[in-house]
């Protein structure tokens, strides 16, 4: 009998386990097993995306308040067009803001932060913020650099 309740205590253990990285995976990936809240959409276009992902987050002054939730191609101006997912509470950004696609690290992970402008009319559900900063691409300053190395050398 005695063996019976160490085998059930192991199990429930494990089980108990599973369940705690169960957890860990989905809180980790950014995957939500529970409602969000209340949130609004707004778009942003931007020149480079380069490694921005869908489910990214979305700050301001380093608060995380809300994530990309989608990644398209705009056909008429050929931009990268977001869209993101911002909590209600933060519901007084001013049209003039800025978004920017910033770096976490040096070789971390993209995300986009928003720069509070002054404006005082308010971006309200499926507005647009116009002023954009696209993404920093490494290999890009690289070839720039090496490019005008080379150029100098040759003259």
């Amino acid at each position: 009998m005695q063996i019976r309740t160490l085998e059930i205590g192991v199990g429930l253990f494990l089980l108990a386990g599973l369940l705690a990285l169960l957890l860990l995976a989905l809180r980790v990936s950014g995957l939500s097993y529970g409602a969000n809240g209340d949130s609004y959409k707004l778009y942003a276009h931007f020149d480079n995306i380069a490694g921005l992902t869908v489910r990214a987050k979305v700050t301001m002054a380093g608060v995380t308040i809300g994530k990309v939730t989608a990644i398209d191609l705009d056909r008429d101006s050929y931009t990268g067009r977001v869209t993101m997912e911002v909590e209600q509470r933060v519901d007084n950004l001013p049209t003039d803001s800025t978004a920017s696609i910033l770096t976490a690290g040096l070789l971390g992970e993209k995300y986009i932060g928003i720069s509070v402008g002054g404006d005082e009319e308010l971006l309200k559900d499926g507005g647009t913020i116009r002023d954009t900063q696209s993404a920093l691409v490494l290999e890009d300053l690289i070839g720039k650099f090496l490019l005008n190395t080379v150029n100098k050398e040759s003259k």
